[in-house]
Parts: structure tokens; sequence; C-alpha cells
């Protein structure tokens, strides 16, 4: 598999993830990196999935009825230096019974990656929403 191919399967991945409520996935996905939201950034596996925990609201099936849709996907690789950078837009959908599904917010991620031991990681996952929709039933207060 393609250096590019494999980190984009990571970004691909975190959407899948947090879309189940596998937030203890999530950090072990980003267990290397540092997560950069709206508040100060947050490093680690366990200290990343209670972020989560603290922040999304799940519902009975124990996901936060979501759907995000990563695009505009630019990968740039140094294959000789180990490291690459991505950037891609973002957009959360939500439905859920008496809210059809609507975008929620969107924006861009910017991500740092290292190969480690012959496989690509996350070092750094930036998240800028810049447009807000209803996210009453998405974030806690």
């Amino acid at each position: 598999m393609s250096s590019s191919s494999a980190i984009a399967n990571l970004i691909a991945a975190y959407a899948e993830l947090v879309d189940d409520g596998d937030f203890a996935g999530v950090g072990a996905l980003l267990a290397d990196a540092t997560f950069i939201g709206s508040g100060a950034g947050v490093s680690g596996a366990e200290a990343i999935e209670e972020m989560l925990r603290a922040t999304l609201i799940t519902y009975a099936d124990g996901t936060p009825r979501t759907h995000h849709a990563t695009s505009n996907l630019v990968v740039e690789v140094d294959e000789e230096g180990g490291t690459a950078a991505a950037r891609s837009y973002v957009t959360v959908f939500q439905a859920l019974p008496g809210f059809p599904l609507q975008a929620i917010a969107a924006g861009r991620y910017r991500d740092r990656f290292e190969r480690h031991g012959g496989r690509w990681r996350f070092v750094e996952r930036q998240v800028r929403i810049s447009h807000v929709g209803d996210v009453s039933r998405h974030l806690r207060s």
C-alpha cells in the first residue's frame, strides 16, 4: 500500500470510530498525537478518549448519531524523512428522531504523521470548524 493510501485510511478510520462512538478506538488511533480543537491541545490515548466522552453526546445505541464526511483530501509525503502532512475538509451530519438529517458543522482538518516501525501514525490533528449549525444534540454544554 502506498504511503498516501495508508494515511488516507487513517483519516477515514478516525471518522468511522467517532461515528461508531468508539472513543477508546479514537484514543488508540491518536495515542501518539496531539489533538487540537477549540481548546488547548490534548495528548495521549486516555486524555483524547476522555475529552470526546466529556464533549460529545451519545445516544442509546452508543453513538453520537453523526456521519463525518471527509473530502478534498491532499496528502504530502516525505518518504525519506518518514513524515507526512494532510489537509482535508470535514462536514458533520446528524440525524435523530425529530431532528432530520442535516449538516451541523463544517471545517478543515490539518494533520501531521510520522512513520514508525514501518507504519504511519498521527502525530497531530488540528480541527478548525468554520461553519456551525444546530449542535445542540451533538455537543454537551
